[in-house]
């Protein structure tokens, strides 16, 4: 199992990717859009808390939290995530995936909420 992970961090406004692979990713399954996590699943200082922002699946669908569950939906959408709509008004037919992470995610995005001591660009390079 492998997940690739985006945390952002709202101080400095960077992001950065880290892959996550064997019994970390496993603790992330199961998971839902919103949940904290602590900062030792991705191998930072356990003083670190990042929240789970959304995702996507192994292809391209999003991860949408107002969808229960780990399934793919086909949605009528007016906009937000997965629709960015053209003109006013305008709804449209999408698929999008559930909140939960399942072993079909390849894209987690989390945001940090608790930082630490350490910053994070002398820990993730």
């Amino acid at each position: 199992m492998e997940f690739r992970v985006v945390v952002s961090d709202p101080k400095t406004g960077k992001a950065y990717q880290k892959t996550v692979t064997g019994a970390n990713a496993n603790r992330l399954i199961g998971k839902q859009i919103g949940e904290t996590v602590s900062g030792t699943i991705l191998d930072l200082p356990p003083d670190y808390e990042l929240q789970i922002t959304g995702g996507s699946d192994k292809d391209g669908f999003p991860m949408r939290p107002d969808i229960p569950g780990a399934v793919r939906k086909k949605i009528l959408l007016s906009g937000g995530i997965g629709f960015k709509p053209k003109e006013p008004g305008l709804r449209k037919r999408k698929i999008v995936r559930g909140r939960v992470i399942s072993k079909d995610i390849l894209q987690i995005n989390m945001k940090v909420v608790k930082h630490g001591k350490v910053p994070l660009d002398e820990i993730i390079k």
